[in-house]
């Protein structure tokens, strides 16, 4: 296994429960395949540089966690389908 590093940018607009149910799924998502999520961190709310999905801000997190290599693929295929993430972007350690 390897480790990673997910930076997830949320919509500005949703509640704690909303978070906190985006962020059940992404570690759900981590670890149906047969991954460990090490850390999460709130780094707050940002402005954007530019709009997304018509949004000028953005709620930043960051998700440390360890996962085979060709697990990643459909980690972020399957995330990238909820709308209430605007932008994802996963890297190796």
């Amino acid at each position: 296994m390897k480790n990673y590093e997910g930076m997830f940018i949320l919509k500005p607009d949703l509640d704690k429960t909303a978070i906190d149910k985006i962020l059940g799924q992404i570690q759900e998502n981590i670890t149906k395949n047969k991954g460990a999520v090490a850390e999460t961190k709130e780094l707050g709310k940002s402005r954007l540089a530019y709009y997304l999905k018509k949004y000028k801000e953005g709620v930043y997190y960051l998700v440390n966690f360890s996962v085979m290599p060709d697990a990643v693929d459909g980690i972020k295929k399957n995330l990238a389908l909820n709308e209430s993430i605007l932008r994802l972007m996963i890297v190796e350690l």
